[in-house]
């Protein structure tokens, strides 16, 4: 039988090489997980900008409708109404006027079926 010799440095090189690999892996993995979440953290970061700007502006529709001016507004176009000041205009109209008369166009035609279509795109009929 032949006398095995153990080298401690050959165990010890391969063990510390087997040690950096997984090192290595671990550190390649905390890497991919970083860039997972820097990107996720990307996207959370737009739409809470995206969140913030529609609040602004759902604040000034707010401030909008609650301010006077909108209620002038509104009593003006819709309510007819007037401000001191004003000088209101009433149209009247010409009562020697003929008002006109509303014609009524024609009805469509019927359609056609398809099939009639392409026969007289084929034979020329019509």
């Amino acid at each position: 039988m032949k006398n095995l010799s153990f080298d401690w440095r050959r165990l010890f090189l391969v063990a510390g090489v087997l040690f950096l690999t997984l090192v290595i892996v671990e550190f390649n993995s905390r890497l991919e997980e970083l860039d997972r979440l820097t990107r996720q953290a990307v996207i959370i970061r737009a739409e809470a900008t995206q969140a913030a700007e529609t609040q602004i502006a759902l604040e000034a529709k707010v401030a909008y409708a609650t301010s006077n001016q909108i209620v002038e507004e509104q009593a003006r176009s819709e309510g007819h109404m007037i401000q001191e000041g004003d000088n209101p205009v009433i149209i009247l109209g010409d009562e020697s006027a003929v008002p006109l008369e509303k014609t009524t166009p024609p009805p469509p035609p019927d359609p056609k079926p398809n099939w009639q279509r392409w026969w007289n795109l084929y034979f020329g009929e019509e």
